[in-house]
């Protein structure tokens, strides 16, 4: 596998499909409403084309949503696939499947898809010296039994890369470039597995031509800027300064040009415990003097902890600054670098996940056969709608508490600060975490006395998460901070 060559692959006897092609490594459940041709079209496509780990991954998750969409009630597929990617390995499981990697510099990594509610993949550091993926009931490997290409019957499979193993299917030469009609020289993009990703495609500026071109109209209006922002009778032409002369007018509505979010429904509030299906929340516990979740000189304060009050995105606080006065954001935030990820465009020219049947800002279907995955900074992924209408704009990490200034992640800009109070003193100083990885919005309780529930989208019950373990969550789902305290994820996006 790449720098670290291809092993010795070996079936693990059990009901399922193990497949082998060219170092990429799937195993998948039988029966049912499990897509076994799907995940082999995946697997053979990534492996004629010369893709790795991640190539595989993606086009895995690619078919793996299609089959949650079609089955938003069942369980998820149980299966497992690995592959080279970077130095290292990439891995991704999901339903009954687990994977086991070892002999890496992170030690033994054990993944399973049962731990997510879609389904878990990670990059492991390499070189690493055996991979096994596993279903339930897969028995062990016989020294006799080897599978250096193909596929067989089996519940799961071990690769030894102390072991060279060989290619049985050598990948496809790339073709030359074909370019069609009308279509430009070198503007083909690479396969999905190829080395570089195809860089941000950035706006088309008309070339200019040689023929004079004529002024334009002289507008009855005055040149400067009006109240309101344009003359009478336009009904929302774009903002004074931001056309040129000589640009086209724009083809989307001005509602698709950045400005803040929209007036938000009306607040989210906790129905309380009588409207609630499922178990109910335990009265909170005192936190002792000291929190187990800063629990340094700075962690001052009692367990009733501040006055009540909403949740407030805060800037860092001074020490002695009251804890009952309200902290609003800064007035203009220091612009952050948006991250780059992978992604692809509906018909409509909107940056999407890959793996989302539908455009999240127009709505129409992405036909996941037709488009190619490239690089381009992350959009706003939604925001957190709070019980008290507060919104959290998903575009950075935040960490929630009663006190999260002085929490190490917002000192060292890693997360912005989020204050979250409630009257029964349940809310923890520094509570839960809310991180962005790519595409996926994650929790992290850090520890809190009261936890932090979750409510999927659809589900009745609100479930606690572990503590200390990242949990991502879908749009819709509403979490619980504490006892009293709950938010919504929601997804809605402009552009």
């Amino acid at each position: 596998m790449t720098e670290q060559g291809v092993g010795v692959v070996r079936p693990l006897p059990g009901e399922g499909v193990v497949a082998h092609l060219n170092g990429l490594l799937l195993v998948c459940a039988t029966g049912g409403d499990q897509p076994v041709e799907d995940l082999l079209g995946a697997l053979s496509e990534t492996a004629t084309t010369g893709g790795d780990g991640r190539a595989l991954a993606r086009r895995v998750a690619q078919v793996l949503a299609r089959a949650m969409d079609r089955s938003l009630g069942g369980e998820p597929v149980a299966c497992a696939v690995a592959g080279p990617a970077g130095g290292g390995v990439a891995v991704l499981v999901s339903g009954a499947a687990y994977a086991t990697v070892s002999g890496g510099p992170d030690g033994e990594v054990r993944l399973a898809g049962h731990d997510a509610l879609t389904w878990t993949d990670r990059l492991v550091n390499g070189p690493v010296s055996r991979v096994e993926l596993r279903l339930p009931g897969a028995g062990p490997s016989s020294p006799y039994a080897r599978l250096d290409g193909g596929v067989v019957t089996g519940a799961g499979l071990e690769c030894d890369f102390t072991r060279h193993g060989d290619l049985a299917f050598p990948p496809l030469p790339p073709r030359p470039p074909q370019p069609q009609q009308g279509q430009q020289q070198g503007v083909q993009p690479p396969p999905i597995g190829a080395p570089e990703p195809i860089a941000p495609r950035g706006p088309v500026v008309p070339s200019p031509t040689p023929s004079p071109v004529p002024p334009p109209p002289v507008s009855p209006f005055p040149s400067g800027p009006m109240p309101g922002g344009g003359p009478s009778g336009d009904a929302g032409g774009p903002s004074t300064g931001s056309s040129q002369p000589l640009a086209p007018p724009p083809v989307q509505p001005p509602s698709h040009v950045s400005q803040p979010l929209p007036p938000l429904p009306p607040a989210l509030s906790d129905p309380g415990p009588a409207h609630h299906s499922g178990p109910q929340p335990l009265p909170p516990l005192p936190e002792p003097a000291e929190d187990r979740d800063l629990g340094g000189p700075h962690d001052l304060g009692g367990p009733d902890g501040p006055p009540s009050g909403p949740f407030e995105p805060v800037p860092h606080a001074p020490a002695d600054e009251e804890p009952g006065e309200a902290t609003q954001m800064d007035a203009a935030p220091e612009p952050e670098q948006r991250p780059m990820v992978y992604g692809v465009d509906c018909k409509n020219d909107h940056f999407n996940d890959p793996r989302a049947p539908y455009c999240a800002v127009c709505g129409i279907p992405i036909d996941q056969r037709a488009v190619v995955p490239y690089k381009g900074p992350r959009p706003l992924l939604g925001v957190l709608l709070l019980d008290d209408g507060m919104a959290l704009p998903l575009e950075a990490d935040y960490l929630l508490g009663r006190d999260p200034e002085r929490a190490p992640e917002v000192q060292s800009g890693e997360a912005r600060p989020a204050r979250v109070t409630s009257p029964d003193g349940s809310v923890s100083r520094r509570h839960l975490r809310v991180f962005l990885d790519n595409w996926d919005v994650n929790l992290l309780d850090l520890g809190s006395v009261n936890g932090t529930q979750i409510q999927p989208p659809g589900d009745p019950n609100f479930y606690d998460i572990p503590p200390n373990e990242p949990v991502p969550i879908l749009p819709g789902t509403t979490v619980r901070v504490g006892v009293s305290r709950t938010m919504r994820y929601e997804a809605h996006r402009n552009a």
